[in-house]
């Protein structure tokens, strides 16, 4: 009863994280929201949807990971899946020591969006009604007026 006790009291002593010390992070979405959608489209329980989420998705890291050693994945109207060969960085160097390393060749990942998808992302955010982050280009900030 004495260790709950202690538990509750550093929970009620830890300090809120603000906002102005992290950036404001984009919202996360899971498999399980992936899941919801493929529920609501195809009229289904999610309870249904989360295997065919679950299989899709571990079918394509699969064939990514077998890759021996590039291969293509394409999904129309959706994109394309690489993996992609890199060539060996022999004179690297580390940042904290300045030694020279040797990076051999691997393999990476690489997404291209489809043109459906790459059009409706480069829409600008103005006319979208979306707030412009601050220090963009396009930042006007509403308390300046210019004066002529």
């Amino acid at each position: 009863m004495g260790q709950s006790n202690r538990y509750l009291t550093r929970a009620r002593i830890q300090r809120p994280i603000h906002s102005s010390i992290m950036p404001d992070r984009p919202k996360t979405l899971t498999k399980k929201d992936v899941a919801r959608r493929v529920s609501e489209i195809m009229s289904e329980p999610i309870y249904k949807c989360e295997p065919w989420v679950s299989a899709i998705i571990d079918s394509i890291g699969q064939l990514m990971m077998e890759a021996d050693p590039a291969v293509r994945i394409e999904l129309r109207d959706f994109g394309v899946f690489e993996v992609k060969k890199t060539r060996a960085k022999p004179k690297a160097r580390n940042p904290k020591t300045n030694e020279t390393v040797f990076i051999p060749s691997r393999r990476k990942t690489h997404f291209k969006p489809s043109k459906r998808i790459k059009a409706v992302l480069q829409q600008p955010l103005t006319e979208l009604d979306y707030e412009i982050p601050q220090g963009s280009a396009d930042y006007v900030d509403e308390g300046l007026v210019l004066a002529d």
